[in-house]
C-alpha cells in the first residue's frame, strides 16, 4: 500500500520518480543520510542525529539557506509519521543530497531532501535472545579519511559486506579499515568486552560516528565503566569473552559467535537494562 514521503517542502506518494538521470546524487553518490527512530512521538536522540547531520553537510560544502535547520528537519518527521500512521514505532531515513550536474559544475549547492519512514514491530526494542552469528568481510575496506565517519551515499564496502551477509547467512558482516583493523559493521558499530574493559573501534579507525554508539559511551563513562576507543584486529576478537553491535533502530544487539569463536552476553545484557531500556521507555 502507498504511504507519504517528504521532498524538499512537499508531500508526495512514496511511488512517486524524485531523482532523473542528471542527479548527482545519482551519478556520483554526492550526499549523505541519516536513520533515525521515532519511539512514541518521539524523535530517539534527535539532537544527536541533527549535530552529525549538519557537522557533514558543513563537511560536503552545501549551501544551507535559513530555513534548513535542525527544527525543520524534526518537525517534517514527526509530520511524515503522523500521516503514515507510524507514531508509535517508526525508522526514519532523512537522505539530503545536491541537484542535478556534472561533477565540475553543480546547478548549485542547495540541500535538496527526502524523508522516508516505516513502521517497526514491537519486537525491536527487545532483547536478541538468540544472538547473532556474524562474519568478517575482507575485500572492500572502508577508508580513513575526513568522510569516514558521517554517512555518506558512497556506501560499497557495506554493500558489498551485507551481499557477503546474506550469501554466508550471516546476520551482519564486519567491515575492516584499509590498515586491517576492524571499523564497524555494515549496519552498527562494534563493541568488544574482555573481563570488565570494554572496547571499540575509534573514529580514526574510519567507523561511522554511531549515534548509539556515541549514547553509550556517554553512558558508561559517567558511570565509571572501563571502557576505551582503540585500534581493535580482527585476532582481538578471539580474545573477547562478549561481542556486541549497536545502532539507533535496535540499541544493541549481542553476537553469539564469529566463525568457530563463541561468546556469552553477561555484560551486554546488563548495558541494554541499565542504559537502553530507559531510552526506549520500557519498564517491565
Amino acid at each position: 500500500m502507498s504511504q507519504l514521503l517528504f521532498q524538499d517542502g512537499q508531500f508526495y506518494r512514496d511511488d512517486k520518480m524524485v531523482v532523473g538521470a542528471s542527479s548527482r546524487a545519482l551519478r556520483y553518490g554526492d550526499g549523505l543520510f541519516e536513520t533515525m527512530k521515532v519511539n512514541r512521538d518521539t524523535i530517539q536522540l534527535g539532537d544527536y542525529h541533527m549535530q552529525r547531520l549538519f557537522d557533514a553537510l558543513h563537511l560536503l560544502e552545501f549551501e544551507l539557506p535559513s530555513h534548513i535547520n535542525p527544527s525543520y528537519f524534526l518537525d517534517r518527521i514527526l509530520q511524515l509519521v503522523h500521516r503514515n500512521g507510524h507514531g508509535k514505532l517508526a525508522r526514519i531515513r532523512l537522505m539530503v543530497f545536491r541537484g542535478n550536474g556534472g561533477l565540475y559544475d553543480p546547478e548549485n549547492h542547495y540541500p535538496h531532501h527526502i524523508i522516508q519512514s516505516w513502521s517497526l514491530p514491537e519486537a525491536n526494542h527487545h532483547w536478541n535472545e538468540n544472538g547473532l552469528v556474524i562474519g568478517i568481510h575482507d575485500k572492500a575496506r572502508k577508508s580513513m579519511d575526513i568522510l569516514a565517519n558521517s554517512k555518506t551515499n558512497n556506501y560499497l564496502p557495506y554493500i558489498m559486506g551485507a551481499l557477503e551477509a546474506k550469501n554466508q547467512k550471516w546476520n551482519d558482516a564486519l567491515i575492516l579499515n584499509n590498515a586491517g583493523r576492524i571499523s564497524d559493521s555494515t549496519i552498527a558499530n562494534v563493541f568488544l568486552v574482555s573481563g570488565n574493559k570494554i572496547t571499540t573501534p575509534a573514529l580514526e579507525e574510519g567507523c561511522v560516528a554511531g549515534i548509539m554508539r556515541r549514547y553509550l559511551l556517554e553512558k558508561l563513562k559517567a558511570n565509571n565503566r572501563d571502557v576505551q576507543e582503540i585500534a581493535i584486529l580482527p585476532a582481538d576478537l578471539e580474545n573477547a569473552d562478549e561481542v556486541f553491535l549497536t545502532n539507533s533502530t535496535y540499541g544493541i544487539r549481542w553476537v553469539k559467535s564469529i566463525g568457530n569463536k563463541n561468546y556469552t552476553a553477561n555484560l551486554s545484557l546488563e548495558l541494554y537494562h541499565l542504559f537502553i531500556k530507559p531510552l526506549f521507555g520500557i519498564t517491565e
